[in-house]
């Protein structure tokens, strides 16, 4: 499964970097985010974190939940994810952000999971029901949700 959300922000570089890395805020800033915690906080943004957000199906919120291994990379910049516990184990996440020259952003989420969920279904192979069902269905949902609530937060600070 790869996915690809993308979203142009009118900020600098620098305040879309810092807020994409900022998931301790992201409760306050992400109505569909329920929590962000660190299990190990290494420094800002780096460490293991778990997070839990809501997938919206009109009146009914379920319930998504993830722990990643998460750095950053300030050079690039970058942030960086790797799926450690949860159904997405796995997966390799990236978020980058690329200066436009006109004082916007493009911020870029790259979700790329290879080997799809551990569990196995009857008749159903673990790349197809990624490939069908988690990535558009769950994590493209969320994923521009989250691009948008950053977008919000650094327009409008």
């Amino acid at each position: 499964m790869y996915t690809v959300d993308e979203i142009v922000m009118r900020a600098p570089v620098e305040a879309c970097f810092n807020a994409g890395a900022d998931v301790e805020r992201w409760p306050e800033r992400l109505p569909h985010y329920r929590w962000v915690r660190f299990h190990r906080k290494d420094g800002f943004g780096t460490g293991r974190v778990e997070m839990a957000a809501r997938r919206a199906f009109g009146p009914l919120r379920y319930p998504v939940w993830w722990v990643s291994e998460m750095h950053l990379d300030p050079a690039r910049p970058a942030v960086l994810y790797r799926h450690v516990d949860g159904i997405t184990t796995g997966m390799d996440v990236e978020w980058t952000f690329q200066d436009r020259g006109d004082g916007t952003t493009l911020v870029r989420i790259v979700h790329d999971w290879k080997q799809g969920p551990r569990w196995p279904l009857p008749g159903v192979g673990r790349r197809a029901i990624a490939d069908a069902v988690i990535g558009p269905v769950f994590i493209h949902h969320v994923a521009s949700r989250t691009l948008a609530g950053i977008k919000r937060h650094v327009e409008n600070g």
